[in-house]
């Protein structure tokens, strides 16, 4: 490379020099020049994880007609999706919020990874700031729903959006073509069983059960499909008393077994539909509304898939859909089985724009806004004055899905859950592909144990 002359040398010198003070000038106006045109406002970005829906996405409708109606002008909010399974989505987030250069202003947050989150040091508290909003300190939020943003520190870091209860959604048209009762109570396992033996009898061309069986559906595999039944045996996760991992239990074989039978049977869709990332969108957005799926161990959210603004319209659900709830294995008290979870706003340590972020938050989660979006998609308030709102309550399944939460349990609150789930996605699919569960489960144990330690687990 030729030198510059001595004259060359000063000009580009003055022209860094000029730059650089500039670019000094600018970072510390604290505002950003990512607005469109350089406007100078400043940019909050809000991540979420996009499902493959796109702009057609409830969460994105949400936040783009909420942007738009929010009173600071010089604050411009930006939707910056993650499209990913739910699975990824969470490791995607997780290296995001490491770094000041990727992280957003904002992030969803699955109840079940915040506290992972929080003990890494990837979220801001907000304690100090929830102390002076007064819809958190008023009772417009139902209290028990502050336990699922609480890490194990006792901090609060985040405010949470909604919450669900899973059950059995099911055709009321296809149970009446099989001889099933229209409105169907399965008492326990057996009957459940009983009626997909039925429907694969009497309705050849449809899928009698489907449940997420896949590492790509990670969460919903744990919680939607394992959860819900070793729940359901009475048996949990981890002993709170111990502070233990159960990793060895007839629960555990129960759970699987479950899974095993409905797979021999060959009761549920081919498994390259069901170990596919897209698995619960293809049973929720396709299957059931075209008739082809009679039962599905899901969420209460899946009906806003089916309003005018959802991404698969669908007028006739309240009709055609019954939701069971799903019962213990052997009818044992409490009779029937929901786990309940949920997502939260958060602010990340490494966000550029945390007051702006947490004045948008309050905007965004207050009555009128958290109303708007429950109703577009399905789930479950978490403001107690929302549930008392006539146009929520009215809604078709609101409130019998709230009635399930009376018999609703949770994810552990520790910082290993996410890393034990990853093993729990692991054992299902394995048992779905034809391992047995007595090996399965013996792999499971010996994962778990090394994630948490020998003293951590334990045996019943």
């Amino acid at each position: 490379m030729a030198f510059m002359n001595q004259k060359g040398w000063r000009i580009t010198s003055v022209v860094l020099c000029i730059a650089l003070c500039g670019a000094l000038l600018f970072g510390c106006s604290g505002k950003s020049n990512e607005g469109a045109g350089g406007s100078g406002k400043t940019t909050i970005t809000v991540t979420y994880r996009d499902d493959g829906a796109g702009e057609k996405g409830t969460f994105y409708k949400w936040i783009k007609e909420v942007a738009a109606g929010y009173p600071d002008k010089n604050v411009e909010i930006k939707p910056t999706p993650i499209q990913a399974s739910e699975g990824d989505y969470f490791a995607k987030v997780a290296l995001a919020l490491k770094s000041k250069d990727t992280a957003p202003d904002i992030v969803t947050e699955d109840t079940f990874i915040l506290n992972s989150d929080a003990s890494a040091g990837y979220l801001e508290p907000l304690d100090a700031r929830l102390k002076e909003w007064e819809d958190w300190t008023n009772g417009s939020f139902i209290e028990a729903m502050k336990k699922g943003v609480t890490a194990s520190d006792g901090k609060v870091y985040g405010v949470p959006y909604n919450t669900d209860s899973r059950g059995l959604w099911y055709n009321k048209e296809i149970f009446k073509r099989a001889g099933l009762p229209e409105d169907w109570r399965p008492k326990n396992w057996d009957e459940v069983l009983d009626a997909a033996r039925t429907i694969k009898e009497k309705e050849p061309d449809v899928v009698p059960i489907w449940m997420n069986m896949g590492k790509a559906t990670g969460e919903a595999t744990s919680m939607q499909t394992y959860e819900m039944l070793l729940y359901g045996t009475g048996e949990r996760l981890y002993d709170d008393a111990g502070g233990k991992w159960i990793v060895q239990s007839q629960g555990i074989l129960d759970a699987l077994g479950f899974i095993e039978t409905v797979n021999k049977e060959q009761h549920g869709p081919p498994l390259s539909k069901v170990l596919n990332g897209q698995a619960g969108n293809t049973a929720s957005r396709e299957y059931l509304p075209q008739g082809k799926l009679a039962i599905s161990l899901d969420g209460s959210w899946i009906t806003g898939n089916y309003l005018d603004t959802g991404a698969a319209p669908w007028p006739e659900y309240k009709d055609v859909l019954g939701f069971a709830p799903m019962p213990t294995s052997q009818g044992q008290d409490p009779g029937t089985i929901t786990l309940a979870g949920g997502w939260a706003l958060s602010i990340p340590s490494n966000a550029k724009h945390k007051d702006e972020a947490w004045e948008f938050i309050k905007y965004a989660l207050s009555k009128e806004n958290s109303q708007k979006l429950v109703m577009s998609s399905g789930n479950i308030t978490v403001r107690a004055d929302v549930a008392k709102d006539p146009e929520y309550t009215k809604m078709p399944f609101n409130e019998i899905a709230t009635e399930y939460l009376q018999n609703a349990e949770f994810r552990p609150a520790q910082e290993k859950y996410p890393e034990v789930s990853t093993q729990i996605q692991t054992m299902v699919e394995s048992v779905a592909t034809g391992t047995s569960p007595a090996d399965a489960a013996k792999k499971y144990a010996q994962d778990v144990t090394r994630i948490v330690g020998e003293d951590h687990v334990m045996q019943k």
